[in-house]
Formats: C-alpha cells, sequence, structure tokens
C-alpha cells in the first residue's frame, strides 16, 4: 500500500468513525496558523517572509482500558523571497505531516503511519536523532515524521520496549550521508529501564542504504547493509547529566564514511536568580573514519542554552552553538509573548555565512549570516 493510498484510507476511517459515533467516542479538530518576516543582510534575497497552517483532526473510541485513535493532519505553508527592486522567488508545499492509526491499552500500543519517533536523553545536540530534525530554536518545533509500524510495550518498573518497521526513506535521514534502498524496510528497536535516580537506553537500527547518485565522490552502491547502536542514559541528582553515545558502521567499505561515532554530554540546572535562570550545556564529538573509533576526523560542538521566565506570559531564550574545529559560534537569542491562543516570537541570529552545524543544513539555507525573524503564532 502507497503512503497516498494510506492517507486516504485513513482519512476515510476517520469519516466512519465519526457518522457511526457512540458516547465514548471523540472528535477534534484543532490547527495551528503561523506567519513570519525574516530579514537577513548576508542573503542573497535578503528579505524573507511565509505563513503555514497545520489542520489536525484527531478521533478517540474507547472502551474500559482500550483505546483506538487516529491523528490526521497537513503541512501546508508558502514562502516568499525578495531582493528589494531585483529579484522575487516563491515556493509552496502541501504534504502530510501526521497520519496515523493506534491502538493501545495500559502497557501497549501499536501505531501505523506517519508519525514522530524520537527517543534518548540529549537535548541539543543529539546523536540519537535518528529519525526527526527537532531544533531547539525552532518555536514552532516542526519536524517531519517517518511511515513505519512502531509497537511499544511497557512495564510496570517503568522499563519500556519499542520495536519500529519502517518504510525505506527517498532521502537521507538525520545522521545519513544517502537515501535508503527503496526495496529493503528498515527495521529496529530500544529498550528503555530504570536505573538508580535515573534511566538508561540500548537502541538499534539496521536499513540497506543505496549511494548511487551520492555528493561524495564515492563508488555507487546499490545495497549497503549499516547497523547503528546507541546507548543512553540519564539521571536527576544535584543536577540533571545524560550521556547518549552513537557507532553507525557501513557493511561494505566506503573509505572514511564506513564508520561514524557520536559521543554526547550534557547537564542542566535551574540556578535561583529571579524568577530562575535554567542552563543546559552539551558537548558533542563527531567522527566519520575508516576503521570504528578511529577518531581520526573529528568535529567537536559545544551547545550552551539559556533560558528565563520574565512573566508568567514572557520567556527570554538565548542558544549558543560553538564549533571548536573552525572556531565559529553560532548566536540565537528569542522573546516570546504568550497570549491566550496567539504567541509573537522576535528572534535574532549571528551565524557564520558558511553554515556547518551538523544536521541543521535547511535552517542554514536561511540563518546563515545574521539577521532577524518576527513570528505570529495561532492555534486553535
Amino acid at each position: 500500500m502507497s503512503r497516498l493510498v494510506f492517507v486516504f484510507f485513513l482519512f476515510f476511517l476517520l469519516i466512519i468513525c465519526s457518522v457511526s459515533g457512540q458516547k465514548s467516542d471523540t472528535m477534534i479538530f484543532s490547527g495551528q496558523a503561523s506567519a513570519w518576516l525574516n530579514y537577513n543582510a548576508d542573503n542573497d534575497l535578503q528579505l524573507w517572509t511565509g505563513a503555514r497552517y497545520i489542520p489536525q483532526l484527531n478521533f478517540e473510541r474507547s472502551k474500559g482500558e482500550s483505546m483506538f485513535d487516529f491523528e490526521f493532519s497537513a503541512n501546508i505553508n508558502g514562502t516568499l523571497g525578495i531582493r528589494p527592486f531585483d529579484s522575487l522567488v516563491t515556493d509552496g508545499t502541501i504534504k502530510p505531516y501526521r497520519a496515523w492509526m493506534r491502538y493501545s491499552d495500559e502497557q501497549m500500543e501499536i501505531r501505523l503511519g506517519l508519525q514522530k519517533i524520537d527517543f534518548g536523553s540529549a537535548a541539543m545536540l543529539r546523536p540519537l536523532m535518528w529519525f526527526d530534525r527537532l531544533d531547539p530554536r525552532d518555536p514552532l518545533q516542526l519536524t517531519d515524521g517517518v511511515w513505519g509500524l512502531l509497537g511499544r510495550y511497557y512495564w510496570l518498573n517503568n522499563t519500556n520496549l519499542w520495536l519500529w518497521v519502517l518504510y525505506p526513506s527517498d532521502k537521507p535521514k538525520t545522521w545519513e550521508y544517502w537515501k535508503s534502498n527503496q526495496h529493503f524496510p528498515e527495521l529496529g528497536g530500544r529498550i528503555q529501564f530504570p536505573v538508580t535516580k535515573g534511566e538508561m537506553g540500548f537502541s538499534y537500527h539496521w536499513r540497506m542504504s543505496d549511494s548511487r547518485e551520492n555528493i561524495y565522490n564515492l563508488s555507487e552502491l546499490a545495497e549497503i547493509p549499516e547497523n547503528r547502536i546507541g546507548i543512553d542514559g540519564k539521571w536527576d541528582m544535584l543536577v540533571g547529566l545524560w550521556f547518549e553515545g552513537v557507532l553507525i558502521h557501513q557493511g561494505k567499505p566506503m573509505e572514511e564514511f564506513t564508520n561514524q561515532t557520536l559521543l554526547n554530554a550534557g547537564t542542566d540546572y535551574t540556578f535561583n536568580l529571579g524568577s530562575g535562570l535554567n542552563v543546559i550545556f552539551e558537548q558533542i564529538v563527531f567522527s566519520s573514519d575508516d576503521k570504528a573509533f578511529q577518531f581520526s576526523n573529528t568535529i567537536p560542538f559545544t551547545g550552551v542554552s539559556l533560558s528565563y521566565p520574565l512573566s508568567i506570559f514572557d520567556n527570554l531564550n538565548a542558544i549558543v552553538y560553538y564549533d571548536w574545529k573552525n572556531r565559529n559560534s553560532y548566536n540565537y537569542i528569542s522573546f516570546r509573548r504568550q497570549y491566550n491562543k496567539f504567541a509573537l516570537h522576535l528572534m535574532a541570529y549571528w551565524n557564520p555565512v558558511v553554515y556547518q552545524l551538523p544536521n541543521q543544513q535547511n535552517t542554514g539555507a536561511m540563518f546563515a549570516g545574521k539577521g532577524i525573524q518576527f513570528m505570529l503564532v495561532y492555534d486553535h
């Protein structure tokens, strides 16, 4: 069943459920509309503006401890880029954002469709960011989902097991150099369990990658087995402490792309200053080598986040990333004003023109250099 057919099938089920409603049924329509204006003096098109609407339909039917629910949402957006009195560029897309159905009870859930799958302990520089591209600087926290089947089981002691089967991606996902082979499903799982004053997890993912049409001047191979192994832990003591480690191994020699190693360590603490100043610090080391754990080509990054509530409705946030190899810093500061259903965001950034922040290349197309952005968000 193609992804498009699945979307229409899911929408049809939602209509059927709404017609044959019972007292235990719940149908909710909600949505988020946003508009933004961005000025960047270092961009070829200095002025960008855009609008986005994400309509969302949720249906829930419960019986005792069991529940059957759906979610369908779309991402409708358009952008306009302007260089005053010279150039104008427009773009727009309409695509599914989430489209899944789920059965769940007290200790188990099974979810099928287009969904967000994220896990791990890190907050900013995440080695376990395998299936999403969440950017802590994004006020909307948007990320494309993945198509697949996810099952989770929860034991009473808070141990939980995840198993998934994914439709192969036709574009590289996070920490991937090339797309997946379309003839092989992607498989993986995760187990997470409590430890003293915290929790730990082990994750694994397998896929068949396809390096044809790659941009790295490598031999073009249609079938390259890829294995990912991840470990993470998080503890809540006097301060929050966490770590993540990932090894990504290609099953065929791919020169320096054969093995990727990612190591992250972080901490956070809320200082008793005024309304409370929250500070997050993370350090990541990324290396891509011919042999595993060789660390001959390392790229270290540091991330720091400061968040301070000015009032119940106002918040000030600053995020700084530092690239130790290229000695560049990525600076971001934002102010948020929250109303009943509206939110105002005023953001300023000062970044290198050549944007090399790991896995934020899409963001870098607009936020390379210096600029400001204003955003208005409405949730209903």
